[in-house]
């Protein structure tokens, strides 16, 4: 299997009455309740803790864009990537994702991603969400029916402005661009890994399908809850007469707290979880789903407002047993969160699990015990679970000689110019003059 450590990066001092002062945690919640200066020392300590993902072993480190909200504070997750790009060696940077409706033109994704792929040394994974509705329609300007159209559109711009050597000319119905030639281009060819972050529509199922992309479906009702999306793909694979069934094909995201002993998980990690589900999930119902947004294909359907039935159904009572006894919470000892991690994976069948260890407010210390927690003595014992299925088509494939941001290479570009070699040719320079 394939463990990503991920962060929302949620705002951790929303007030304590929150939900009942305002209608929404997206899209209007007033900006006078963040602190730019203490938002430093935040964004300083995410980015610590995806570091410290990466010398932890896990596979990937992941970020991903939100605009106008305190739930997650990456407006541009490729800001994030960048730094981690720099400060990490081995963990695939999993940016999940750029919502390409809302660049203009499209190519600066293409453009950004084959950056980070660059420096990163082909490290990247890259996602294209078509957006939540708060983001691509009330916050960037989307037209909810045109949503979808655009994107196919502005995924087929990026797609070809990786893969096609010439500059060429593209003329679309959203955007039109006499010269398409970008540069850089990426390291991974013909270009890197797509992930599709999926949450509920049935169009996504078969536009994963069509590319061979991978489909991970990002929720926070929990395991149990996402059974029947997952079925659903699963399913409309074996309708097109598709028969690979590679788990890596599909990811889930979930929400992971590692302690001793259970009874210690809940003592740690329950307010800080419960403040995620009253406060960061606190999002009025009329952004969450305008008219448009959602197919007729997916209404029919009608799996995802079973869905949201359940959700909202467990949403209301937010203890900590029925987070836990629901799925939507994975916590307690090594042996209890194995065990669930295992059935997690054996039937919803992915490949990927996006680990959310960091939840709410949750402080540093406790986010690097559970994170220390479930690297040394939960992910050994889930490896080999897919072990006779190859990950490959949908993981990066990082150069074989890549420069590695070492202590002594970092200690000598921070030597003072007085120091440096009488050799380094701007000392000779020095000198002569």
């Amino acid at each position: 299997m394939k463990f990503v450590w991920f962060n929302l990066q949620p705002w951790p001092d929303l007030p304590q009455n929150f939900r009942q002062d305002h209608r929404s945690v997206w899209v209007d919640i007033p900006s006078s309740l963040f602190d730019p200066e203490r938002a430093h020392e935040v964004y300083n300590t995410y980015l610590d803790q995806l570091e410290f993902a990466d010398e932890l072993g896990y596979d990937g480190i992941g970020c991903n864009e939100h605009h106008q909200n305190g739930y997650g504070l990456m407006p541009s997750p490729n800001l994030i990537a960048a730094a981690l790009s720099r400060r990490t060696s081995d963990a695939a940077i999993c940016v999940i994702g750029n919502s390409i409706v809302g660049y203009n033109p499209p190519t600066r994704v293409a453009e950004e991603f084959a950056m980070l792929d660059c420096i990163s040394g082909g490290r990247l994974i890259a996602g294209f969400p078509v957006g939540t509705p708060m983001d691509t329609n009330f916050c960037l300007g989307q037209i909810p029916a045109l949503t979808r159209d655009k994107y196919v559109e502005s995924h087929e711009l990026i797609v070809r402005a990786w893969t096609e050597p010439e500059p060429f000319a593209f003329d679309g119905r959203y955007t039109q661009l006499r010269h398409v030639n970008i540069w850089p281009r990426p390291v991974q060819q013909p270009h890197p890994p797509v992930y599709i972050p999926g949450g509920g529509s049935i169009e996504t199922w078969d536009f994963c399908l069509d590319h061979d992309y991978n489909y991970s479906y990002l929720s926070f009702s929990g395991y149990k809850a996402g059974k029947s999306l997952l079925d659903g793909f699963w399913q409309r694979r074996d309708e097109r007469g598709d028969r690979d069934d590679n788990p890596y094909r599909a990811s889930f995201a979930q929400i992971i707290a590692v302690a001793d002993t259970d009874e210690e998980a809940e003592r740690l990690y329950a307010e800080h979880i419960l403040y995620f589900f009253n406060n960061c999930l606190h999002v009025y119902p009329g952004f969450a789903d305008p008219p448009g947004y959602r197919t007729l294909k997916t209404l029919k359907a009608g799996k995802l407002s079973q869905l949201r039935k359940e959700s909202m159904e467990l949403f209301q009572k937010l203890t900590w047993k029925d987070l836990v006894e629901s799925g939507a919470v994975i916590a307690g000892s090594p042996d209890t969160v194995a065990e669930q991690m295992e059935t997690l994976a054996a039937d919803l069948r992915v490949g990927t699990v996006f680990c959310l260890m960091h939840t709410g407010n949750m402080p540093d210390w406790k986010v690097r015990n559970s994170s220390q927690l479930f690297a040394e003595k939960v992910m050994p014992r889930l490896r080999n679970l897919w072990s006779d299925h190859d990950p490959s088509p949908w993981w990066c494939s990082p150069m074989a000689e890549r420069r590695t941001n070492d202590a002594a290479s970092v200690d000598a570009a921070r030597r003072p110019v007085d120091a440096r070699r009488p050799s380094d040719p701007v000392s000779d320079v020095e000198g002569a003059l």
